[in-house]
């Protein structure tokens, strides 16, 4: 196959959540990995429902992830294409004008499945003459546009589930055009594919059903532009559903990606949950989305829907953290005034200990700013403070001068170290103190083991 062109291909009714973003990072990392293209194409041609707030969340959502589309379009601006494809499927007999009602076309599937036959559209409205549409209009029907299926199995070779086909006959001739004139999913959809010459559509394994049609569609645009274009190749991944195996929906904001980012979660662990759950690679943190690009194989994932466990993303979201280098977080630590010659040691001294990436402007405070100490025993910490070592300290700083106390005192174990933590940090628990102290320095060790807010 050439460089891939995929796309991401978002309806701005809602915001995204961890299962769109599934399908847009295994697009562009996809193009990643084989220096193709990735498009952002907003399907906004539900005018009722889509919003501009809702395209703009989708793009800040997505530059958070790290996914950067090489172009973007909106199919609202592009409808003088789609009028032009009706119009070329309607001279060559392959779309017809239909004139049910929602309520006429309910009765005639109920008799269908009361007689155990399936409930596919009868083309009654082929066997309809001109003055039978004419008369229907003259009540005030207007027509329903369908889409004339060829009756024949289609097969296509899928990246993820692997040889794949559907007897058409099986199916209803699909409705592309509304009564109101308003445009269906399905034509402009495949009229864009063409016109951007999308080779390979990544989606949910929800659009199955729908490939058939779409082939069909492909192949009947394709004749009608002379044989130029191609059929693009599929890959239909698993599903993701909530923890409960819920479905997840962009109108309930259940995991959506604007929730995920205000909880303090990591972007790439985000990424990396939303690609790697569900596939036969396990679950990991990755330093950077090239890394998650190399291990992605959509060979590899599975076949069956699988749940998004929120407490197991939490848990990678703080393991990436912890092996983040200094260089992928000096912005992010600069934007919290944490800069200097100590951030680069702050941030490998505390990033094992962070749950999430704000915990370090708590720790920036620790060992630059001032806290009130805890004296747990003031008579053991005045005899600490009395021996602290001279500077300058480095990492060996901490088990000289704890030696020196334990010679003094005889204590070991947590009651020697526990009241010098509490006294120096005003934590019970976090960061080894043999790295944390020399970022204090003496003399607000000093004046913490005296119990002086420093």
């Amino acid at each position: 196959m050439p460089h891939p062109i995929v796309r991401f291909a978002p309806s701005p009714t809602g915001h995204i959540h961890i299962g769109n973003a599934r399908t847009a990072l295994l697009n562009f990392l996809y193009a990643k990995k084989h220096r193709g293209e990735f498009i952002l194409r907003f399907d906004d041609t539900d005018l009722e429902r889509s919003r501009e707030e809702y395209a703009q969340a989708i793009e800040v959502d997505l530059a958070w992830l790290g996914v950067a589309p090489n172009a973007i379009f909106r199919q609202s601006e592009r409808i003088a294409l789609y009028h032009a494809a009706a119009e070329a499927l309607r001279a060559a007999g392959r779309l017809y004008p239909c004139y049910e009602t929602a309520e006429e076309l309910e009765r005639k599937r109920k008799r269908q499945q009361a007689r155990g036959q399936p409930p596919v559209y009868d083309r009654a409205a082929l066997e309809l003459s001109a003055a039978d549409r004419a008369r229907l209009e003259a009540e005030g029907r207007k027509p329903h546009w369908r889409f004339k299926l060829e009756h024949k199995t289609v097969r296509w070779n899928d990246l993820v589930r692997g040889e794949s086909h559907i007897d058409s006959a099986s199916l209803s001739d699909p409705v592309l055009l509304r009564e109101d004139g308003s445009y269906l999913y399905t034509l402009p959809s495949v009229v864009d594919d063409l016109d951007r010459r999308v080779n390979l559509i990544i989606r949910g394994e929800d659009h199955v059903t729908n490939t058939a049609v779409q082939i069909q569609l492909f192949e009947a645009l394709i004749a009608h532009r002379g044989g130029a274009g191609a059929v693009p190749n599929f890959a239909h991944h698993n599903l993701l559903s909530s923890a409960s195996g819920e479905g997840l929906s962009k109108r309930t904001g259940a995991l959506s990606i604007g929730s995920l980012r205000e909880q303090g979660l990591e972007s790439l662990a985000v990424a990396a949950a939303a690609v790697l759950i569900g596939s036969a690679v396990a679950l990991h943190p990755v330093a950077s989305l090239d890394e998650l690009a190399a291990a992605l194989d959509l060979g590899q994932i599975s076949r069956t829907q699988t749940r998004f466990d929120p407490a197991e993303l939490a848990n990678l979201s703080a393991r990436t953290l912890h092996g983040l280098s200094f260089e992928a977080v000096r912005d992010r630590l600069a934007a919290h005034d944490i800069a200097g010659y100590k951030a680069g040691a702050f941030w490998l001294a505390v990033r094992g200990n962070l749950a999430s990436f704000l915990d370090v402007v708590d720790w920036w405070r620790v060992v630059d700013g001032e806290i009130q100490p805890v004296a747990e025993d003031a008579e053991f910490l005045e005899q600490a403070r009395n021996v602290l070592p001279e500077e300058p300290w480095d990492e060996k700083s901490w088990a000289a001068w704890t030696k020196v106390l334990k010679d003094q005192t005889g204590r070991k174990g947590r009651a020697l170290f526990h009241p010098l933590r509490l006294a120096l940090t005003g934590q019970e628990t976090g960061p080894e103190l043999a790295v944390l102290l020399p970022l204090i320095g003496k003399v607000k060790a000093s004046a913490r083991l005296s119990g002086r807010v420093a």
